[in-house]
């Protein structure tokens, strides 16, 4: 008699999902950051970068909680959420602290950028210690755009989706660097005022790129 053919239990696989403020850098980066480290392991765990036309740090943060109160989203999913502290008169303290708040409450992972996600750009091509008051301050007054230019780039672009292979060879000095950079705004920190959105210069883009490899790992 033939073997009767049962149905063949597909494990379900985990996802990691990534909701970006920026609609250009961020994504390039990360996109770019997988393709280097890990083009062939996407097959065994997915890392999703959502396409949402959320924008504010609220925003993401209702978005990946719906998303993972979901039915149909197993437990075993990780969520990120990516944003900036931009300027004062953009988004409120008020704001940062309750979507901060919020993505705690949920188990919501939080990759931050005080001032915006330049300066953790910038920490892949020099030491930087210096806080900004907006991106077009960062822009226009740090080493960012000279820097690009001594590896060939003249017009440093938000959107260029070559801006991670002009760096790339700089990702673990970058982390090394974020972390110095932190440790000393910290230390500076007037005490109670030592919330990530409190600090500038500040970033921890390095914790969701560590977060990616040990998922896929």
């Amino acid at each position: 008699m033939p073997r009767q053919r049962g149905r063949q239990n597909r494990s379900i696989k985990p996802v990691l999902h990534i909701y970006c403020e920026g609609e250009k850098t961020e994504p390039n980066y990360l996109n770019a950051y997988l393709d280097d480290f890990h083009s062939g392991k996407r097959t065994l765990k997915v890392i999703k970068i959502t396409d949402t036309k959320k924008n504010t740090p609220k925003q993401l943060v209702d978005e990946a909680i719906k998303k993972k109160k979901s039915h149909d989203t197993p437990s075993s999913d990780e969520f990120w959420v990516v944003y900036d502290r931009e300027a004062v008169n953009k988004y409120s303290n008020d704001l940062h602290a309750q979507s901060l708040l919020k993505a705690n409450a949920n188990e919501i992972n939080v990759a931050f950028s005080n001032v915006c996600f330049e300066v953790w750009i910038l920490l892949h091509l020099t030491t930087s210690v210096a806080p900004y008051s907006s991106c077009d301050d960062l822009l226009s007054n740090s080493p960012l755009k000279s820097k690009f230019k001594e590896r060939g780039v003249n017009h440093y672009s938000k959107a260029d989706s070559s801006i991670y292979d002009v760096i790339s060879k700089d990702v673990h000095i970058a982390r090394a660097r974020a972390k110095k950079m932190n440790t000393a705004t910290l230390s500076a920190a007037t005490q109670g005022k030592d919330a990530p959105y409190l600090l500038n210069p500040y970033t921890n883009v390095y914790e969701l790129l560590d977060a990616i490899d040990a998922f896929v790992k």
